[in-house]
């Protein structure tokens, strides 16, 4: 997935009377989110690593055939919740096939202190989580090293999956999305959607740049903060943003104008965690969603556009975020939350669509 845009915080439980000096070793040796702090105290994401494209060229390396690629998830990941919701946007359920990862982080490896995304071992272990169907892979981390043998990054989600290859394709959420929208219209069941349209390109990436800096990037810049001015500048640039949206929605029915782009999924993927998990696990509480009319609104909007309620799986989402980063929830207890009702009547088709 995107490393550069991935969820990949580690999960690290703390057994009982463990000695500090263990339980800091293993925190330094995790390969994941927590490692990236600059010296400031300030959370810095690294980049993807693996960043091949599937083709609509037929005599291409990974040409776009049907059956051929399967996308592995987490339904509490933002960046694989993006490519989830492209998949089901254009219709390629039938083409592509999926397969999600348990929520909350555990060991990966018995000879290390890797803690990362695993897979049940049966469908009724965990509602919404399934075996890896094609390796029996333990977990995410034996599909990176199936595909490199010599793979020492982050072992992230989304994967994009050649099954023919036997090989990870991408794992930057960014590129996969741009690939199930334009690459497999020929097998997609809503060819005609284009949430990326020449007319509109040059306006979704400046809005891509600040939303992902300030507010999909920035809510993990004000968690995962070591420091108070690290968090003090993100939690501003977040609201700052967050304000931004408000404004312009209050003038059109999507971020980018009157039309469904993704832009839009972008946003999204971290507006519905908000109030459930940032306010509460990141420390951004100046302001919920709820508090905000047009993006609470905009957010209840894009939840009821078909498919897109079934990428949404909240009991995932908060079993994963409160129960897998127990360096800021040590105890993994889950907050009862507001248990909003994204299904509740909106005010956004005064804009028309």
């Amino acid at each position: 997935m995107l490393t550069s845009l991935s969820l990949q915080l580690p999960f690290r439980p703390f057994p009982p009377r463990q000695p500090f000096s263990t339980l800091k070793n293993t925190i330094q040796m995790a390969r994941s989110a927590l490692d990236e702090m600059t010296e400031t105290g300030a959370f810095d994401r690294t980049p993807s690593t693996f960043r091949n494209f599937i083709s609509k060229d037929k005599a291409s390396q990974f040409p776009a055939e049907s059956g051929r690629y399967h996308l592995y998830i987490s339904y509490a990941c933002p960046w694989a919740s993006r490519c989830l919701s492209f998949l089901k946007l254009k219709g390629l359920e039938n083409a592509i096939t999926y397969t999600s990862v348990k929520p909350k982080w555990e060991r990966t490896k018995e000879t290390d202190d890797h803690f990362g995304w695993v897979f049940p071992q049966s469908s009724e272990e965990e509602a919404g989580a399934d075996p890896d169907p094609f390796y029996g892979a333990k977990s995410v981390r034996e599909l990176y090293d199936l595909a490199s043998s010599n793979y020492s990054g982050k072992y992230t989600v989304p994967v994009l999956w050649d099954k023919k290859l036997k090989t990870i394709v991408n794992n930057e959420s960014a590129e996969i999305t741009r690939m199930l929208n334009t690459e497999f219209n020929e097998i997609a069941e809503n060819a005609d959607l284009d949430l990326y349209p020449s007319r509109l390109q040059e306006t979704i990436d400046g809005v891509n740049a600040w939303v992902y800096d300030a507010i999909n990037n920035g809510v993990y810049k004000c968690g995962l903060a070591k420091k108070q001015g690290p968090y003090d500048e993100a939690v501003a640039k977040l609201y700052e943003a967050l304000d931004k949206c408000e404004a312009i929605l209050a003038n059109q029915r999507y971020i980018c104008g009157n039309v469904l782009t993704e832009a839009d999924i972008h946003l999204f993927v971290t507006l519905i965690r908000f109030d459930e998990v940032y306010a509460v696990h990141f420390k951004c509480n100046k302001k919920l969603l709820r508090e905000y009319p047009n993006l609470f609104n905009y957010t209840k909007d894009i939840y009821q556009i078909p498919g897109m309620s079934s990428t949404v799986c909240m009991d995932h989402i908060k079993k994963h975020y409160y129960g897998s980063h127990p360096t800021i929830n040590p105890y993994g207890i889950i907050p009862v939350g507001s248990n909003t009702d994204f299904s509740s009547p909106h005010d956004r088709e005064r804009f028309g669509r």
